[in-house]
C-alpha cells in the first residue's frame, strides 16, 4: 500500500503541470459572458494551457445612484483590475473597450481587441410603451440613459422627451423599467442585449451615432459612424453640447486597399498590438487611424473643443 502510494506521489510529481493564466474580470452576468466567450477562444488557440476567470467588483460597480459622468473618478470599471495586474494576482483582464481610460497606466498594453459587435444604440420600451418610438411617445416622457453621447444627441432629436440617468447592470436597468413607472423607454447596447440572449428587447433602434471604442467613453458627448464603400473608408465624427443644442459634425474619407491575405494576418507589430486584424495589412490600418487623427484636427479647428469644454464644465457643476 505504500509502496504504491509512495510510487503514485512521485508519478503525479513528475508530470508536467499545465500553465494556468488567471483572467482577471467585472461580476456582472454580461462582464462574465463576455470573458467566457474571450477564454473559450483561447482555450481553442491554447489548448496545452488552463484558464482561471477571476472576478472582482470596481467602483463604477459599488456607485450606483450616481450618474457616471459626474463621479469624477477615471477607470471607474478597471481600477481594481488594474490594481490585481499590478500585484500580479491576475495575469491579464477582460474589459469592454468603452469602459477603459483613453490613456492607459503605465506599463499595461491593449493585448487585443475581439471582432466589434454591433456599435448600435437600442431603445426598449416599457410594457406598456410596446410598438412606440421614441418620435411616438409622450410629451414629458423620462427616457433613461447613462451615457451624454445617446442623450445629447437624442435630446437633439427628440425635444419633447426628458432624459435621466439610469445606473446599474443590464438586469438591473431592464428590471427598474419594467417594475418601476419612472421610465417609458431605455437606451442600451444592443451588443449588450445580444450577449444576454435578449434580443426580443430590441424594439425599436434609432438613428444615433456610436462610441469610438476608447475615446471618450460615456462621460462625453462626442460620436462616430463609419462606413466602407468602393474601396472608400468613411468617417463621420460629431460632438454635442450636453442638451444637443449646439453640435459639431463633419465626414472625411480615405482610400483603402485590402488584399487577399494568408488567414492568419500580417505579421504583429509592436504599434498596432491589440488592434492587429486578419487579412488587413499595416497600410490600411494606418490609414484608418489617420483618418481618425485629421478628423478631430478638423472638427477641433472647426470650434468642436469650445463646445467639448463647456460640456464638460456644465457637467462638473450640475
Amino acid at each position: 500500500m505504500s509502496g504504491n502510494g509512495n510510487a503514485a506521489a512521485i508519478a503525479e510529481e513528475d508530470t508536467p503541470k499545465m500553465r494556468v493564466i488567471r483572467v482577471g474580470t467585472r461580476k456582472s452576468q454580461l462582464a462574465r459572458i463576455q470573458t467566457d466567450s474571450v477564454v473559450a477562444t483561447l482555450k481553442a488557440l491554447y489548448p496545452g494551457l488552463q484558464f482561471e476567470i477571476i472576478a472582482m467588483s470596481t467602483t463604477g460597480d459599488k456607485i450606483l445612484d450616481t450618474a457616471l459622468s459626474k463621479i469624477g473618478e477615471k477607470s471607474l470599471f478597471t481600477k481594481e483590475l488594474e490594481h490585481a495586474l499590478e500585484r500580479n494576482e491576475v495575469d491579464l483582464v477582460v474589459h469592454s473597450l468603452k469602459d477603459l481610460p483613453t490613456v492607459l497606466p503605465p506599463g499595461f498594453t491593449i493585448g487585443a481587441v475581439c471582432k466589434r459587435e454591433s456599435p448600435y444604440d437600442a431603445v426598449v420600451f416599457h410594457p406598456k410603451f410596446v410598438g412606440k418610438t421614441l418620435e411616438t411617445l409622450p410629451e414629458k416622457s423620462v427616457v433613461g440613459t447613462s451615457s451624454l453621447r445617446r442623450a445629447a444627441q437624442l435630446q437633439r432629436k427628440f425635444p419633447h422627451l426628458e432624459f435621466k440617468s439610469i445606473r446599474g447592470n443590464l438586469n438591473t436597468r431592464l428590471r427598474k423599467l419594467d417594475e418601476l413607472q419612472e421610465f417609458s423607454a431605455i437606451i442600451l447596447a444592443t451588443a449588450g442585449l445580444q450577449r444576454m440572449g435578449w434580443q426580443n428587447r430590441i424594439l425599436h433602434p434609432e438613428e444615433c451615432m456610436y462610441a469610438v471604442g476608447q475615446e471618450g467613453g460615456c462621460s462625453v458627448p462626442v460620436a462616430v459612424h463609419t462606413a466602407i464603400k468602393d474601396g472608400q473608408l468613411y468617417l463621420t465624427g460629431g460632438v454635442w453640447s450636453l442638451n444637443g443644442a449646439e453640435t459639431m459634425q463633419d465626414t472625411m474619407q480615405t482610400t483603402i486597399h485590402v488584399p487577399v491575405q494568408h488567414e492568419d494576418g500580417p505579421e504583429d507589430d509592436p504599434q498596432l498590438v491589440g488592434i492587429t486584424a486578419r487579412n488587413i495589412p499595416r497600410q490600411p490600418q494606418l490609414a484608418a487611424e489617420n483618418l481618425g487623427i485629421s478628423l478631430a484636427t478638423l472638427l477641433l479647428n472647426k470650434g468642436a473643443k469650445n463646445i467639448l469644454d463647456v460640456a464638460r464644465q456644465l457637467n462638473e457643476a450640475h
